[in-house]
């Protein structure tokens, strides 16, 4: 056989106290969809690291169409045709999309640069990739799926040898990824070679040619796509066979209504007369499109989206102007899409993620102080009823894997007494063992008689956790689906405009 286009030997990354890769070979050929696969914390992401040029290796060594390559620098690594989309962001929010496009690598006419030259190709490149964003737009005015978007963009700008998809799909819905995946097909086709992570068993089925699985840091085995099913594929991530992914629903029984949203609007029409009721013991889902307003409408209820008109009624009263730190101590706990830039502090203790919502409630408080003693013994609690890996609640949260940096904000919801739970994309870049363990923490919730929402654009989320869901277009209230009506072809239905007729 030809060399592979890209390789690792014997390749190994220690850490101060951790070795996060032992000795792993990997490779990738020409025109193929090579899957990684493995738990959150399996050296997925390490493995990558190292292939982009942003993390040196500790030993062993990359192959570069059969040469040894010293990957320097990302720029490097961009410059031999490797590029990168990770999991977090790497843009600029202050900058423009055309700014963040071509960051480090502009184009220059003399001293000065060639603005309009980059909007062009940036707004070109938009458009061939079938992305619907304003090049001129801020990013942080963006979705969390449109900044994904970004990402890819930025990944296609240069002439492409190998591209690094690390869960590209986590924020976008069916028909956004559908769109990345003709881009992959057409990739390949031009022999391009393409490392992907998921966790998703459909997308692995639909794109996967080859499928590397890692545990523990350590390579497992390489199998070909055809011959992997989700049960193979669960018992070699994890070394264990694991149960239904989907816990039973708790028996529709609603009681009194916890929220009410009625004809809120937003400034900018994000949100056009949404009206919405929830209550006690039952699970309800908001599905849409991007920028379909179903993040936005619970984002105004907690108080961390201003609306322009309507009214929220929260356990029976009206609340004029609903504020994140008065929604907390209510009972109501909104945790967002963005782990990295709205819901955790990646620099600090796992402790303090865990009680940072309720350092007004004992054990976390004594009378007029903070209690120390009573934090550490909390969240080491929480931190073994997660099985958060490594169970070491002082190490900062940017030492964590994605899966368990959501764990820990999970957490968050066991500090205090919650009356709602508002689940924003609570399961983005999580293995199957950890989604199954949100599932069933979720549903928890609800049999205790708390009020959950779960906001996804994960369609089988939304049908298989929610006794009801409502489905958003264009900052409207499209559909509600309940019962033997919630299916995935009404559903998707409701995702687009309706015939007037």
């Amino acid at each position: 056989m030809p060399a592979p286009l890209l390789a690792t030997r014997a390749i190994t990354k220690d850490y101060p106290g951790v070795r996060a890769l032992d000795r792993v070979d990997f490779d990738l050929r020409e025109g193929e969809v090579h899957v990684l696969f493995g738990e959150n914390g399996a050296g997925k992401s390490t493995l990558i690291s190292m292939l982009s040029g942003a993390n040196r290796p500790t030993s062993g060594h990359i192959e570069f169409k059969g040469t040894v390559a010293e990957l320097n620098s990302v720029h490097h690594a961009r410059e031999l045709g490797i590029s990168a989309v990770f999991q977090e962001f790497s843009l600029v929010p202050q900058l423009t999309v055309e700014q963040n496009l071509f960051l480090g690598a502009e184009h220059r006419g003399g001293l000065f640069l060639k603005a309009s030259g980059m909007r062009r190709e940036a707004k070109q490149l938009l458009d061939d990739l079938d992305f619907h964003i304003d090049p001129k737009a801020q990013v942080y005015r963006l979705s969390r799926a449109e900044q994904q978007m970004v990402e890819i963009a930025k990944a296609f700008r240069s002439e492409l040898s190998v591209l690094i998809l690390d869960e590209p799909t986590a924020s976008l819905t069916d028909h956004e990824a559908d769109q990345l995946f003709r881009l992959i097909e057409d990739l390949t086709g031009r022999g391009v070679g393409i490392i992907y992570i998921t966790h998703r068993i459909a997308e692995i089925e639909r794109i996967a040619d080859r499928i590397t699985v890692l545990r523990d840091g350590r390579y497992v085995t390489t199998i070909e796509a055809s011959d992997a099913d989700e049960d193979r594929l669960v018992e070699l991530m994890t070394g264990r066979e694991v149960g239904a992914i989907f816990p039973s629903l708790p028996t529709m029984d609603p009681g009194e209504e916890i929220l009410r949203l009625e004809d809120l609007w937003t400034q900018d029409e994000t949100l056009c007369g949404v009206n919405m009721s929830i209550r006690r013991g039952e699970i309800v889902g908001c599905a849409g499109l991007v920028g379909s307003g179903k993040s936005e409408a619970l984002q105004a209820a907690f108080g961390a989206l201003p609306f322009s008109s309507g009214t929220v009624i929260y356990k029976g009263e009206r609340v004029a102007q609903p504020k994140p730190g008065r929604s907390i101590r209510s009972g109501f706990m909104y945790l967002p899409a963005d782990r990295h830039d709205a819901g955790l502090m990646l620099e600090r203790p796992a402790r303090e993620n865990f009680s940072v919502a309720a350092l007004d409630l004992p054990p976390f408080r004594n009378g007029l102080f903070l209690s120390g003693r009573g934090e550490r013994q909390r969240a080491a609690e929480l931190a073994t009823a997660l099985n958060l890996s490594p169970n070491q609640p002082e190490r900062t949260l940017d030492h964590f894997s994605g899966g368990n940096q959501q764990k820990v904000m999970l957490g968050r919801s066991l500090t205090r007494p919650v009356d709602l739970a508002v689940f924003d994309e609570p399961t983005v870049g999580v293995d199957m063992g950890t989604r199954q363990a949100i599932y069933a923490f979720i549903a928890n919730l609800a049999q205790k008689g708390a009020a959950v929402v779960i906001v996804s654009s994960d369609l089988p989320e939304i049908l298989h956790l929610t006794h009801r869901a409502y489905i958003f277009y264009r900052g409207r209230i499209q559909a509600e689906l309940a019962g033997s009506d919630l299916t995935e072809e009404a559903a998707l239905a409701n995702f687009f405009e309706q015939d007037a007729a």
